[in-house]
């Protein structure tokens, strides 16, 4: 095991939509950046097609385009990315260590934590291999290209009954698959999803397929308590059954909630460690956008431009 070490100024953690932002900001005022893109350089806008709702791009973009280009501007200002992950972190001191690839050491001034957060799938192969083709994790994102078709949506917590009542605006028709006799959603949620006439809730069934070659033909469910076998005629099958944020490694040190989502103090990016940030889907499980993701990064980068300064670090 190499026991490389190298110190800078300002590390970023991840490389979605906050952490390019950051690295902008931060590259801007010549904190002079690092940033570790991870294992998904570009985050989870790199596994959706189309993004249509990012301001600037009036004729909509590609998503892994798009952090292509987000890359270059971090880039053009002098941002040093690499490709590598992060494995583990000490946070005990005024100098933040962290550990890259289980061999690198880096030591920060400043830190910011843009690792992101992780849809949760069902593990079905069909559904891996039409992600993107008609399956999809964020109705917000991609309710739009199903425009009057007929959809499924599995999920029966609150965002997946806010999704599938966004879908009705949109859709013909919304088969909201549900495991139990029951949904796990707000009452207020689930008097909003029974109300409207076009949503039919399937209690007690789960998807066992979904079907297509090159695009969702349909999801063939199961009644778990009969064992009986249905296919819905859908174009979209959408997943909300929750995110993951990827926020493991900072257990030990930061403050999170039950979930995982990192906790900042509000109105700021700054966490209960001096000189370390976070921004983006790791610690926003509401919104989740690329916009507000982008905000925060550019929070996280002016607070940790202040931090340097109050240290008098150049």
């Amino acid at each position: 095991m190499s026991n490389e070490s190298e110190h800078v100024k300002c590390l970023i953690i991840g490389s979605g939509p906050a952490g390019y932002t950051a690295a902008i900001y931060a590259a801007r005022a010549d904190m002079k950046p690092v940033m570790y893109q991870g294992l998904q350089p570009g985050g989870q806008l790199t596994i959706t097609t189309e993004v249509e709702n990012y301001p600037g791009y009036p004729k909509g973009t590609m998503g892994p385009e798009m952090m292509e280009d987000f890359k270059a501007q971090a880039e053009r200002f002098g941002t040093d990315v690499r490709y590598g992950y992060a494995t583990a972190v000490d946070f005990t001191g005024p100098v933040h260590k962290v550990i890259v690839d289980e061999t690198k050491t880096i030591t920060a001034d400043t830190v910011i934590i843009a690792t992101g957060a992780s849809a949760k799938w069902l593990g079905l192969e069909s559904e891996q291999r039409l992600n993107g083709f008609g399956v999809s994790a964020c109705a917000v994102c991609d309710g739009f290209f199903f425009k009057g078709q007929d959809v499924a949506i599995v999920g029966a917590g609150d965002t997946a009954a806010e999704e599938a009542t966004y879908l009705a605006k949109l859709c013909k028709k919304v088969y909201m698959i549900v495991r139990r006799d029951e949904m796990r959603a707000s009452k207020a949620m689930q008097h909003r999803v029974l109300n409207t006439p076009n949503i039919e809730v399937l209690f007690n069934h789960m998807p066992k397929e979904v079907i297509g070659g090159k695009t969702v033909e349909g999801v063939i469910v199961t009644n778990v308590k009969t064992n009986e076998e249905r296919t819905l005629n859908v174009t979209g099958f959408f997943v909300a059954i929750g995110h993951h944020p990827n926020s493991d490694i900072f257990k030990p040190w930061l403050d999170m909630d039950e979930t995982g989502y990192l906790k900042t103090i509000p109105g700021s990016s700054k966490t209960n460690r001096e000189g370390v940030f976070a921004a983006g889907d790791v610690a926003d499980k509401i919104y989740r956008q690329a916009v507000t993701a982008a905000g925060t990064g550019c929070m996280a980068a002016l607070d940790a431009e202040r931090y340097l300064a109050a240290k008098g670090i150049h």
